[in-house]
């Protein structure tokens, strides 16, 4: 009796002392299913007190005839993946076996429990090992409603006579511990075998409705052995006792993982100029032409065309220095290193590519009688239509731009190139190259 109660009291003990770890696991509550509801059938037998004359079992047999007097119907949740509670109503008709030695009595019982639980599978770390089986452990308190339904015997029964109270109800409590052995046979429903000990420690009554001698008064002992259902409720397809909870540290490692390519997304570099593209603001800069800190090409002169690409011209013309670098200004406008971009669904120009519209008034201000198409351009985001008047309205802006700047509008055209559709639609830093202006001689 004395190690019926230090196991429970060790139990319900456990799970209060394990609080820290409850916290833990609490942080991954919402992957699987915290609520079950059981039901099970079976069978309650009095161990003692009885009366001389009455007991439960058959000794005849090898099981002593088991029959089927006790059911009951539990809700449980779980605080974490190890431990919660359970409350449970209780049904038991306590008689003696038909044909065997013992007198007849009943005793009929409705009872409330409350119970911690524990999933062992996890407590001990072995639920990969036993797959669809699991191990439930519960401890804790129930109270009943105990009426006799013993008649008093006479001496046919060849005992003296005795009062079994029959139509008295009495309430009587004590503790309950238990172990249910589980399996799964399909992803929320599981089958489940429960035997319990209960050790009343006030109980009037023997088994038999009668009246306990003083020795064994205020205690009595009742085994309860069990088959039932258990149902995980809950949006997780699987049942919570064998959900599989992703290791914290884990959340963690895979957070660090997604952390460190984003920052290697930010690092690439489009246009191979060594500047990343968080942080280029020319993101189409020549191949080999010197670049500052934000990537744009250096032009010390300020005249419009990178120093790098100066350099080139003086170097590779040496006869006609002069129609040398002419080619090589219709070169960069026509194939559109000389451009302006914008952000996204904006019309007017980023502050940091007005330098391509400034070109293009020194261009037509020292040619008087050249032509240009001044050409938008929009990334593939959005309504086609949306984005073809988009570009357009970029050109249009380009356009009023150099007419108050002094440009005779009959030198410029405008052209909507529309979308883009040549760069990866999900790459925030290839479509920035395409949402632009750019600019095409007509006559020279």
């Amino acid at each position: 009796m004395k190690k019926i109660t230090l196991l429970s009291l060790l139990l319900i003990s456990a799970i209060s002392t394990n609080a820290q770890d409850k916290k833990e696991e609490d942080k991954n509550s919402s992957e699987y299913n915290k609520w079950t509801v059981e039901a099970t059938v079976g069978q309650g037998k009095g161990v003692k007190p009885y009366m001389t004359g009455y007991f439960s079992s058959d000794s005849r047999t090898f099981f002593g005839k088991p029959q089927a007097n006790s059911l009951s119907l539990a809700g449980r949740y779980m605080f974490g993946p190890k431990f919660g509670i359970k409350l449970a109503f209780h049904y038991e008709d306590l008689k003696n076996i038909k044909n065997n030695e013992s007198l007849p009595f009943e005793m009929q019982m409705m009872g409330i429990s409350f119970q911690g639980v524990v999933n062992l599978n996890r407590l001990f770390g072995i639920e990969d090992n036993l797959k669809k089986f699991g191990l439930l452990g519960h401890a804790g308190i129930k109270v009943d409603r105990m009426t006799s339904k013993t008649e008093n015997p006479t001496v046919t029964y060849n005992v003296p006579y005795s009062n079994h109270n029959y139509g008295r109800t009495e309430y009587n409590g004590g503790l309950v511990l238990g172990v249910s052995p589980q399996y799964r046979f399909s992803k929320k429903m599981a089958v489940l075998l429960d035997v319990t000990i209960q050790n009343n420690f006030r109980q009037h009554f023997n088994w038999d409705g009668s009246y306990s001698v003083e020795s064994n008064n205020l205690n009595g002992q009742m085994v309860t052995t069990s088959l039932g259902l258990t149902y995980s409720l809950g949006k997780a397809e699987m049942h919570g006792d064998w959900a599989v909870i992703k290791d914290e540290n884990l959340k963690k490692i895979e957070a660090l993982d997604k952390k460190i390519g984003d920052i290697e997304t930010q690092m690439n570099d489009t246009d191979k100029d060594g500047v990343p593209d968080y942080l280029d603001q020319e993101n189409n800069s020549v191949a080999g032409v010197a670049v500052d800190t934000r990537g744009r090409m250096v032009d010390m002169n300020r005249n419009g065309v990178p120093d790098e690409l100066e350099r080139y011209v003086e170097k590779s013309t040496k006869e006609t220095v002069e129609k040398s670098k002419e080619d090589a200004v219709l070169r960069l406008v026509n194939e559109g290193y000389v451009c302006a971009y914008y952000k996204s669904g904006k019309t007017e120009a980023t502050d940091s590519s007005t330098e391509g519209i400034d070109f293009m008034l020194n261009f037509l201000r020292n040619h008087p009688g050249t032509i240009i198409d001044i050409i938008g351009h929009a990334d593939e985001l959005g309504k086609t239509e949306t984005n073809n008047a988009l570009a357009l309205k970029r050109a249009e802006n380009v356009k009023n731009i150099l007419v108050k700047a002094g440009i005779d509008p009959s030198r410029l055209n405008t052209v909507s190139q529309g979308e883009d559709t040549s760069v990866a639609p999900d790459s925030e830093g290839a479509r920035r190259l395409v949402r632009k202006v750019t600019f095409r001689v007509v006559n020279n």
